[in-house]
């Protein structure tokens, strides 16, 4: 929801005149949820917080105004937000010098921010600026579509999916499966079905995923709003995988 909001804060700008928003945002979403054995069930948004530049002679008023209208409404379902949902819209007041001007060099992409927050975990180097033989990024587009068909196809209802390459070896050293106890089946037979239904090398990765038409502007959209989740044709690993496995193993 954090990076649905900062892509409308992208979209709604732009057709607004020129003296409200600019394109510099930060947003961030505190939600509480339900631990149903193991499964995380979403049920209040308790903070929302957005902080965006605009134009120095619009007032923060009208912008909180604009922000809940077209960015918070069209982004988070109604049935989480109450009276009791805090909203801090540009909190720090004027927000009017930003992007390189006041926050100068790079360090690299936030790979946090790219992809679940600070929901799942994650680890490696960046994935923007590296083609498809970097296992930082193909390594992570496979782990998430591996843990989505899981999820998809009824062995899970959470899950992670861990993957670890050495350099110079094309097969992975090790590939993990954590089901956090929501799993239909032990996580030992899920991990072995991952392991049949995906190929883990790089190689065959960007070809599965056809990731070397990456230079045809496939990358250059997930330069923004994440690589992950994301309603696109071109977002090859969100593509929901039919896993093959003994059925009769699956416990009810």
């Amino acid at each position: 929801m954090w990076l649905g909001m900062a892509e409308s804060c992208g979209r709604v700008w732009p057709g607004m005149a020129m003296s409200r928003g600019r394109p510099d945002d930060k947003t961030q979403i505190t939600v509480e949820y339900y631990n149903e054995n193991g499964a995380m069930v979403p049920v209040h948004v308790h903070i929302v917080l957005i902080s965006t530049k605009h134009d120095e002679i619009v007032r923060n008023d009208e912008i909180v105004v604009d922000l809940k209208e077209h960015v918070i409404k069209p982004v988070i379902p109604e049935k989480y937000l109450d009276e009791k949902t805090i909203f801090h819209l540009n909190p720090s007041g004027r927000f009017v010098i930003g992007g390189p001007h006041r926050d100068a060099g790079l360090t690299g992409r936030k790979i946090i921010n790219e992809t679940y927050g600070g929901w799942g975990a994650h680890g490696g180097g960046a994935f923007s600026g590296k083609d498809p033989t970097k296992v930082d990024r193909s390594g992570g587009y496979i782990a998430r579509q591996a843990a989505k068909s899981i999820v998809a196809n009824g062995l899970a209802r959470r899950c992670l999916v861990q993957v670890f390459y050495a350099i110079g070896l094309s097969e992975p050293l090790s590939v993990f499966v954590d089901s956090y106890g929501t799993g239909k089946t032990p996580d030992k037979e899920i991990l072995q079905i991952v392991k049949e239904n995906f190929d883990f090398r790089p190689g065959m990765i960007s070809i599965n995923l056809d990731l070397k038409k990456g230079g045809n502007g496939m990358f250059f959209k997930t330069a923004a709003y994440g690589h992950f989740g994301r309603d696109d044709p071109d977002f090859t690993w969100e593509t929901v995988k039919p896993l093959k496995w003994e059925k009769p193993q699956i416990q009810s």
